[in-house]
């Protein structure tokens, strides 16, 4: 099985898109369930990359202060 690396940016993109249209309401009532379900992932993926990226951060900070 194949995992497809995560693209923060990308991700941003989409959950601006799917904001921008339920806001115009581009979407019928069908499509908006899965619009939020599918936001509500993207949501979920980078705030666990941003958690993921400042515990990186903070160990390399660490180490350039024992240094």
């Amino acid at each position: 099985m194949t995992t497809k690396k995560f693209n923060y940016k990308k991700a941003l993109e989409e959950i601006e898109l799917i904001v921008q249209k339920i806001e115009n309401e581009e979407s019928d009532i069908d499509e908006l369930s899965e619009m939020v379900k599918r936001a509500a992932e993207l949501i979920k993926q980078c705030k666990a990359k941003l958690k993921d990226t400042n515990a990186e951060l903070e160990g390399i900070i660490q180490n350039l202060q024992d240094e």
